[in-house]
């Protein structure tokens, strides 16, 4: 077998479509939307390049199911909330936070931080990201405001997610900051926001 020969695998279906879709986020986070080859992404998935259009359809439509699983936080139900005191709980979501952005945190910025222009599609699947993940970060922290309360306390976790996205750049790829010094950042930044929208001070 030659380097540009695919690695065929026997996968079951669910397997399968899992590999394309990692071999595509590895892809889409190292290239450019317009360099990315189908036919490559296949190959790194070991499958045939068809089972990519029976999978995923289009290219389009495989950089949009990356951007999906990218930026959207698993459903509540599939995820252990974390317990303790409010510091232990803030430094377990920021510990999540900092494995999901030392594993993907290239795709993350590229398709989710670095502009969408007039995408409408690409605008929605944010928007929803950005909405989970407040809640999911107001859940973690045991928040259960009401009406405008929860409208305030969403609004300034989205704020921060503004901070997420620039810290990463900063780590990953100015590399002006350490992991640790970004852990450090969004730990003590979030740790405030949650200790002022528990107080009603937002």
């Amino acid at each position: 077998m030659t380097a540009s020969e695919p690695r065929w695998r026997r996968l079951d279906p669910d397997d399968r479509r899992q590999a394309i879709l990692e071999s595509a986020i590895a892809a889409f986070g190292k290239q450019s939307y317009a360099a990315v080859q189908m036919a490559e992404v296949a190959r790194d998935a070991g499958v045939a390049r068809g089972l990519l259009n029976h999978y995923f359809g289009t290219k389009r439509d495989l950089y949009l199911a990356v951007v999906r699983e990218m930026m959207i936080v698993p459903e509540l139900e599939n995820v252990r909330l974390p317990t303790g005191d409010l510091d232990a709980r803030i430094a377990a979501s920021v510990d999540w936070l900092m494995l999901v952005l030392g594993r993907h945190g290239a795709t993350w910025l590229a398709v989710g931080a670095d502009g969408v222009g007039d995408d409408e599609e690409i605008r929605a699947i944010l928007d929803e990201a950005d909405d989970r993940a407040a809640q999911r970060a107001l859940d973690a922290i045991g928040f259960e405001g009401k009406g405008a309360r929860h409208e305030a306390a969403m609004a300034a976790i989205r704020a921060f997610g503004g901070l997420v996205r620039a810290a990463a750049r900063e780590w990953l790829y100015r590399e002006a900051l350490s992991d640790k010094q970004v852990r450090v950042l969004l730990t003590e930044t979030l740790v405030r926001i949650a200790e002022m929208v528990m107080a009603d001070e937002m």
